[in-house]
């Protein structure tokens, strides 16, 4: 199905089971739905929605002026035009950014929340990575190739959604952990390298209740590299 928001079309999945709540999965950046569609298959007797983020997937590949905010609200739209009045948020890496964002703004309608490899926070900064700072700004000014300074995900995107993916990875999210009320479960991989260990433990830290797993051996895609352990985990976690 797809829906008209703003300047897009967004294409979703809304797989009802008619169970009360509906899980609604969010993926990361580069990705779209089928990411995590094996949950459903898993999870064979619960409603599920799936939603292709903007300009990955089935959904438009053209946008403007989106923020990190904009696409929480999409979300936020389609729900209310499903009528899905209660959820469980399970989002990947970029998808947990909106659902950070969701389970405070949504806070009646979020049952449960589920942060896996989930971005948002701050990072720690070092010494190392001002100086990249300072001179990616000098040979840029200078006019001098800066690709090596950029990361993939910026140099794959359209120049269009280039500063809208420098606005969402400069969004931090902090501040907004200690108003999640929404039973959370935060599942890393212990060797991402793209969330470190330390935003996952911020995290237990910051939002009351949760509980937080770490797969061994497992990384960036804790899902993926660690599938079975993953939806162990997943479902006592969704069931109970």
């Amino acid at each position: 199905m797809v829906k008209k928001f703003r300047d897009a079309e967004i294409f979703y999945r809304f797989l009802d089971k008619k169970s009360e709540v509906v899980n609604v999965y969010l993926h990361g950046w580069g990705c779209d739905h089928k990411t995590l569609f094996f949950c459903h298959k898993f999870l064979k007797n619960q409603s599920s929605l799936f939603i292709d983020f903007p300009p990955f997937g089935q959904s438009s590949k053209t946008i403007s002026d989106w923020t990190v905010f904009t696409y929480a609200n999409m979300v936020m739209s389609i729900c209310s035009h499903l009528g899905i009045k209660k959820f469980n948020l399970i989002g990947h890496s970029f998808g947990g950014r909106i659902a950070i964002i969701l389970a405070v703004l949504c806070k009646d309608e979020t049952q449960k929340l589920v942060l896996v490899d989930s971005a948002g926070l701050k990072p720690h900064r070092n010494f190392r990575y001002f100086c990249r700072k300072i001179s990616y700004k000098i040979k840029k000014w200078l006019k001098k190739d800066v690709k090596k300074y950029e990361s993939e995900d910026y140099r794959i995107l359209t120049p269009n959604m280039r500063p809208i993916f420098c606005s969402i990875v400069s969004t931090y999210l902090d501040d907004f952990l200690p108003f999640i009320k929404a039973k959370t479960l935060i599942i890393f991989g212990e060797n991402d390298r793209e969330t470190p260990i330390y935003m996952a433990k911020k995290m237990h830290k910051k939002i009351k209740g949760s509980r937080l797993v770490i797969l061994e051996d497992a990384g960036h895609f804790c899902f993926l590299d660690k599938k079975l352990a993953f939806l162990l985990v997943f479902e006592g976690f969704i069931k109970n």
